[in-house]
């Protein structure tokens, strides 16, 4: 959670002031004097770099870069407010002859998710404390309040310390996403003003050596200079929690059939076909209509189980010739797998698109097999409820744009997956 964060009750006040055109009216809604809520108005005017409302005769009105910063506000209280009842729904009641209050989402502070995001990836409320600058004390206080304020249990003892429970995970989760709309806001409001600063992550899975990604990215930076743009590498699994979470901005590599979650949506880029591939000058390059029992002779490298190409190479290959899981090796990187190409006489079971660099340079080669067809759908993976930013809409239009000159088969980069 970055100290930058807006106050949590500055947000709100601001959402009912723009809801309600007044600051007396808003001021009740948030139990806030008058002369404070206008000067929550202006610390946050102040931190965004921009007026937020039109004073006028009849009320305070949005401006256009109100607009676009009350459309974010107004999401991040809503998943905020998510994760708050689905705490409470799931949750163990601290107290079970105490109810919560009728807006529990309101008593969350900036302090509580601090907290409560640090707890997440620490065994301790030491560790938590020291991963965020503050006391343990702090960090103890802060959890043990908000556990208070939403009568739910939150951490739980555990044989190294403690974690939180389910219900705190699920506010977790939600919050990390509310804070991202923040940041989003913030990019809206930098882009509005001509000094476009947006950030896209991108998780691009083991293997995901793409033609279309780096040129993406290379044309994206052409047209928003300031855009930052991080390439997140990992498992799948690992990559979908990250995406889930907000940590991540979208996906790019094979789509999964059937989708792993409803909470995402995938977006077909193109197909490309798995191919079994070898050194320049191995024994089996040149040789037509490969068959499984002269791929049968070879020791593999394939991708880890559970990835798309790896299933392939279980049904086709491994199914029907049991013997080529002596001497298997699993692996992810494709620096390591191209050095075990070139140093043996082992194959590998890829899509062709990976090894463009290396086919140009004459380092490896695709063999010639009689498999079925290999066909598999790669594409974006992104969360349903994800509003991106223009710029990040404008991101998703060049991959598209160069992945439907891939499909049309002109002159363009490639993509492949795990």
């Amino acid at each position: 959670m970055s100290d930058k964060t807006p106050n949590l009750r500055h947000l709100r006040a601001f959402h009912e002031v723009a809801r309600l055109h007044s600051i007396s009216a808003a001021a009740e809604c948030v139990y806030l004097s008058q002369s404070a809520l206008t000067q929550a108005i202006a610390k946050l005017e102040q931190a965004l770099h921009c007026g937020l409302f039109h004073r006028r005769h009849n009320g305070l009105y949005l401006t256009e870069e109100g607009k676009l910063f009350h459309h974010r506000v107004g999401r991040c209280l809503d998943l905020l407010g998510q994760g708050v009842r689905e705490t409470i729904r799931s949750g163990e009641r601290k107290d079970a002859t105490r109810h919560p209050a009728a807006d529990p989402a309101a008593a969350v502070t900036n302090t509580h998710l601090r907290a409560l995001l640090a707890l997440q990836h620490a065994p301790t409320f030491s560790s938590a404390a020291r991963a965020i600058g503050v006391s343990q004390p702090a960090v103890y206080r802060a959890v043990h309040d908000l556990e208070d304020q939403l009568n739910v249990k939150l951490v739980e003892k555990t044989s190294i310390g403690i974690s939180l429970t389910k219900g705190a995970l699920r506010l977790v989760r939600l919050a990390r996403l509310a804070l991202k709309e923040i940041g989003q806001g913030f990019d809206e409001l930098s882009d509005f003003s001509g000094m476009d600063s947006t950030s896209i992550v991108v998780g691009s899975m083991p293997l995901a050596r793409t033609y279309i990604l780096p040129s993406a990215i290379n044309r994206l930076s052409e047209l928003r200079p300031a855009a930052r743009i991080s390439v997140v590498e990992g498992p799948y699994d690992d990559l979908l929690q990250r995406l889930l979470s907000g940590e991540v901005d979208l996906l790019i590599g094979a789509l999964r059939d059937p989708l792993p979650t409803n909470d995402v949506v995938q977006h077909l880029l193109f197909d490309t076909e798995l191919s079994v591939v070898c050194r320049n000058d191995h024994p089996l390059v040149g040789r037509r209509g490969l068959t499984l029992a002269d791929l049968a002779a070879y020791r593999w490298v394939v991708p880890r189980t559970s990835t798309p190409a790896r299933t392939w190479f279980d049904q086709l290959i491994t199914r029907e010739v049991p013997e080529v899981r002596q001497g298997l090796v699993e692996c992810s990187s494709q620096v390591v797998i191209r050095e075990l190409l070139t140093g043996s006489d082992r194959l590998t079971f890829i899509s062709s698109h990976q090894i463009q660099h290396e086919q140009q340079q004459g380092i490896l080669a695709v063999l010639d097999t009689e498999l079925p067809a290999t066909r598999r759908p790669i594409g974006l993976t992104q969360r349903g409820d994800w509003h991106p930013t223009p710029t990040q809409r404008l991101f998703l239009s060049i991959i598209k744009s160069l992945s439907e000159q891939l499909s049309c088969g002109r002159s363009a980069p490639g993509l492949a997956d795990t």
